[in-house]
C-alpha cells in the first residue's frame, strides 16, 4: 500500500490522538474538548487561520499551499461527536464517559483528519487553498447544516467538499465509493392517538386508541409494499409504541408512536409523507378517534456529484491500488447538507472485521489511519499539484 512516508512516520502519534479523544467522547453539540483539542492542534501545526464556533461547536482550518495561481479552495470534512451509547470494548482507552462513547469512528475520522492538515500544514505542496473542517452533531443534530448556515462555504469560498467515513466489513485500508444518491434521507415521525379511554371489561364504551394504533402500524407498512415502486429504496420502521396506561384493565386514552422513513429519492420521500398522512387519517375515521401526525425531515438524500466522485476514486486507487463500488446505505449522513451546497464526493475507508458502527463493542481499526490520511492528502495535492 502505497502510503505517504511521513504519514506513516506518524503513525503512532495520530493512534494516541485518537485514542485520547475514543476516551474523551462527546455527543452532539457538546464537543467542547474536542473542538478545543482540534483547534490547539491545528494552530500547533501553523494553520494560517483556525476559527471556532462554526455551527455552534465546530471548527475550521485553513492552509495555504505554496502558490495560489489556481485559485482554487478545497474543503475537507470529519466529524467529532460520539453517540449515547455505554461502551463494552474493555479496551484500555475505554470511555471514561459513562454512557457516551464513539462507536461509529469519528474519533478515527477526526484524527486521520488532524494527520492530514499536520502532514499539508507542512509540506504544502499544493497549488491553492486547503479548508479542514471539524464538524459535530452528525449523530442526529445535524451539524453539518449548522455550519452550512453559519456561512462556512462563503466565508472560505469552499468549491468542493470531501468527506469520509470508516466502514467495518470491508478490509482495512481499502475504499469503495458509488456516484449518485448514496445515503438516504432520514426524515422522523411522531403520532399522537387519541380515542376515550376507559375500563378493559366495558371496550364498547371506550374508543380504544390500542387497537387503533396497532392497525396503523400494520397500515403504515402499506407504503412500501404496495404504494412504493418495487424497485425503489424506502424503510418505514415504527421503533416506539407506548400507551398512556400501565394498567391492565385499563384501556387507554391515548398512545404515541415514535418512527423514522429512510428514501434514497426526494420522490419516495414526497410519497411516504403523503400516504402516512392519508393512512392517519383513514385509520383515525375507521375507529372513531383522532390522529395527528407530525413528519420532521431530517437529513436529506446524500448525492455523490459524478465529476468529483470518479476523482475521489482516482486517490484511493493510488492510495491502495483499488476502489469498489459501495453499496447503497439506508443510514444518514448529514454531509448530504454539505454535498447541496458544493459539489464533492464521500468515501468509505475499510475497518476490517470489526462489531458494525453503532455497537458497543465497535472500535476504530488503528491500522486504516495511514491509508486514509494519506487519501486525504494525495486528495490535495491531485487536485491542486504545485508546480
Amino acid at each position: 500500500m502505497p502510503i505517504k512516508n511521513r504519514l506513516a512516520e506518524l503513525h503512532d502519534e495520530i493512534t494516541g490522538w485518537r485514542r485520547d479523544l475514543h476516551e474523551h467522547p462527546e455527543i452532539l453539540f457538546d464537543t467542547h474538548r474536542t473542538s478545543a483539542v482540534v483547534a490547539e492542534k491545528l494552530t500547533e501545526f501553523g494553520c494560517d487561520e483556525v476559527v471556532t464556533g462554526i455551527g455552534k461547536t465546530g471548527v475550521v482550518g485553513v492552509i495555504r499551499g505554496k502558490a495560489n495561481g489556481s485559485g482554487k479552495v478545497i474543503g475537507l470534512r470529519a466529524d467529532m461527536d460520539a453517540l449515547p451509547i455505554h461502551e463494552q470494548t474493555g479496551l484500555p482507552y475505554a470511555s471514561k464517559t459513562d454512557g457516551a462513547m464513539h462507536a461509529c469512528g469519528h474519533d478515527g475520522h477526526t484524527a486521520m483528519l488532524l494527520g492530514a492538515a499536520k502532514y499539508l500544514a507542512e509540506t504544502r505542496n499544493f497549488d491553492g487553498t486547503v479548508v479542514v473542517i471539524f464538524q459535530p452533531a452528525e449523530e442526529g443534530g445535524g451539524g453539518g447544516r449548522e455550519m452550512c448556515n453559519d456561512g462556512m462555504m462563503d466565508r472560505w469560498n469552499i468549491q468542493e467538499v470531501y468527506g469520509m467515513h470508516n466502514w467495518p466489513g470491508r478490509p482495512v485500508g481499502s475504499f469503495a465509493i458509488r456516484p449518485g444518491p448514496f445515503f438516504a434521507a432520514t426524515d422522523l415521525i411522531e403520532i399522537e392517538c387519541e380515542g376515550k379511554g376507559g375500563h378493559a371489561a366495558k371496550p364498547q364504551e371506550t374508543v380504544d386508541t390500542t387497537l387503533m394504533a396497532a392497525h396503523l402500524v400494520t397500515a403504515l407498512q402499506s407504503i412500501v409494499s404496495r404504494n412504493a415502486d418495487p424497485v425503489g429504496n424506502i424503510v418505514v420502521s415504527v421503533t416506539s409504541f407506548e400507551t398512556s396506561s400501565k394498567a391492565f384493565n385499563v384501556i387507554p386514552q391515548r398512545v404515541s408512536i415514535k418512527g423514522t422513513v429512510r428514501t434514497l429519492s426526494n420522490e419516495l420521500r414526497d410519497l411516504a409523507e403523503t400516504r402516512m398522512q392519508a393512512i392517519c387519517d383513514g385509520v383515525a375515521a375507521t375507529f372513531g378517534g383522532t390522529i395527528r401526525l407530525d413528519y420532521f425531515r431530517n437529513y436529506p438524500v446524500m448525492v455523490n456529484h459524478d465529476e468529483q466522485t470518479a476523482f475521489a476514486a482516482e486517490v484511493a486507487k493510488s492510495v491502495s491500488g483499488d476502489c469498489d463500488e459501495a453499496p447503497l446505505v439506508m443510514g444518514g449522513e448529514d454531509f448530504a447538507f454539505m454535498l447541496e451546497e458544493r459539489p464533492g464526493a464521500y468515501i468509505l475507508v475499510g475497518n476490517g472485521d470489526t462489531a458494525m458502527v453503532h455497537h458497543p463493542e465497535y472500535n476504530f481499526d488503528d491500522e486504516a489511519i495511514p491509508a486514509g490520511c494519506s487519501w486525504w492528502a494525495e486528495l490535495v495535492e491531485k487536485r491542486m499539484p504545485a508546480a
